[in-house]
């Protein structure tokens, strides 16, 4: 029977019960007004039955329901019925449910076909087809086990995330799952099932030639055959594994590293999120919360914060102390989880981070990032921007001619001009060395830096021309920045 008739007939059927449901309702509220006339004419003989005015409401209300087996037969025929339409009722909803899946599915495989036809059509009409012809889907997969705070409780909680992409990376279907079970799974019992859930979507989709990213070294192994399985709990889902490769005319596995596989690497970062946050009522409603781990303390989602590489989660109050305390250190911010140095991004920290501290954040940043001998700063002192010595030989290159030879420069900020070597405001009609030879050099600023300099013994590095405070120990110095080879 065709879906369509099968849809008619349920309808139909749904019509009758209807029908005879008011039907019965009509037939028993009959008996009943029967039932009551001749239960009145036996207690007042003296007046005919005919005269009696119909019952009312409250009497029929009273009688409906009784104890007579008329009435307990009408109460299972209702009864029945209205089971039998809550059924229909289900199967329909579950029926138009799965037929707006189908449409789902025809839809992406509709415009999986249009790229591939203009993937082909491209191909063709290009001297690399045989090439291109031997494209595959990507297929991104991810399992995760992490032990995680939920209130005082340390639990280990897990994991999946699947992305397929086409054949130039576009994420076509993402796919998000934890895994709740009883019995404690292992990083690569976490890998194995994001594979299976990875090739289940794919074979779903109807992709015939699927090219599968593994960023774990075994699953790699047991994959491509070059290592065999002994435990007989990952044996059964590397057998599913191998059945579904059967579905597909083309299959390849390739070994990635960690950063590789971000899309799905988030979406199982997510799938236990997901796991450890619960809700709670507060002033405002409901809302999610969860625990971080370095406090203990219970905070809102939106007070939580993400590290953009490895998706480590603190509340911003430890986030704030954190940053804080490196950049007093005066070293790169690294996220703050044990052994992991993932690099904490300016450009998500305003959320928990005042504007100045954030501009102390990039400066520290940049001077990491340009190699010591490389720095100059702009001597305007109002300016004192930090920039390289190629960048900033560059844009005065933009400026006017002549910049290498003449050693003048402009501030890529405030467009101050300076030179390079001697760090001052460009001396005009004066060579470097004359102008070092002459009293100009001597400001009001380099004269109280020598004498507090005279005072604390402090000395300068013949190398990086820095001033040194001795501590402890000899008179040696040895330059940080320039050590002996």
């Amino acid at each position: 029977m065709e879906g369509g008739d099968l849809e008619a007939a349920v309808a139909a059927q749904r019509r009758e019960l209807v029908a005879s449901r008011a039907l019965d309702s009509d037939a028993d509220y009959a008996f009943q007004l029967q039932l009551m006339e001749a239960v009145r004419a036996s207690l007042s003989p003296s007046r005919p039955s005919a005269s009696r005015s119909p019952p009312a409401a409250a009497d029929g209300a009273w009688l409906v329901g009784g104890d007579g087996d008329g009435d307990g037969d009408g109460d299972g025929r209702s009864l029945a019925t209205a089971l039998m339409l809550d059924e229909m009722e289900r199967y329909a909803q579950e029926h138009q449910d799965r037929e707006h899946c189908e449409a789902e599915f025809r839809r992406m495989r509709q415009d999986l076909d249009r790229r591939a036809g203009c993937l082909s059509s491209a191909a063709s009409s290009s001297s690399s087809s045989s090439a291109s012809s031997g494209e595959c889907f990507r297929v991104h997969v991810k399992g995760l086990v992490s032990e995680e705070w939920i209130k005082d409780e340390k639990v280990v909680v897990a994991g999946l995330g699947v992305a397929v992409c086409d054949f130039k990376d576009n994420v076509i279907i993402e796919l998000k799952k934890p895994l709740i079970n009883d019995v404690l799974v292992s990083d690569l019992e976490a890998e194995i099932e994001a594979l299976v859930q990875g090739l289940h979507a794919a074979v779903c989709l109807d992709l015939k030639r699927l090219n599968v990213l593994i960023s774990d070294v075994r699953l790699y192994n047991y994959v491509r055959g070059i290592q065999l399985p002994r435990q007989s709990k990952i044996a059964a889902p590397l057998n599913e594994v191998t059945m579904l490769q059967k579905k597909l005319t083309q299959f390849g596995a390739t070994l990635v590293g960690p950063n590789d596989s971000k899309y799905a690497y988030k979406l199982a970062r997510d799938a236990i999120v997901s796991q450890i946050s619960w809700p709670e009522e507060t002033n405002h409603g409901k809302s999610l919360k969860e625990t971080c781990v370095i406090c203990f303390e219970d905070k809102s989602v939106t007070e939580m914060f993400s590290v953009e590489e490895c998706l480590h989660r603190y509340c911003f109050t430890c986030m704030k102390r954190h940053v804080e305390a490196k950049l007093l250190d005066g070293v790169m911010i690294t996220c703050p989880h044990d052994g992991c140095n993932s690099e904490v991004k300016i450009d998500s920290c305003g959320g928990f981070l005042e504007p100045n501290v954030i501009s102390i954040m990039s400066q520290r940043m940049k001077e990491a990032s340009v190699p010591v001998t490389e720095r100059v700063y702009c001597p305007n002192p109002r300016c004192s921007t930090l920039m390289s010595k190629q960048e900033v030989l560059e844009y005065s290159r933009s400026a006017f001619v002549g910049a290498e030879r003449s050693r003048a420069r402009n501030c890529m900020k405030c467009q101050f001009f300076f030179c390079v070597d001697c760090k001052v405001p460009w001396h005009y009609n004066m060579t470097c060395y004359e102008y070092q030879m002459s009293s100009a050099t001597a400001t009001a600023g380099d004269a109280q830096l020598k004498s507090l300099a005279r005072k604390r013994l402090w000395r300068e590095c013949v190398k990086c021309k820095n001033l040194v405070e001795l501590a402890e120990g000899c008179y040696h110095i040895t330059c940080r920045f320039f050590p002996v080879l």
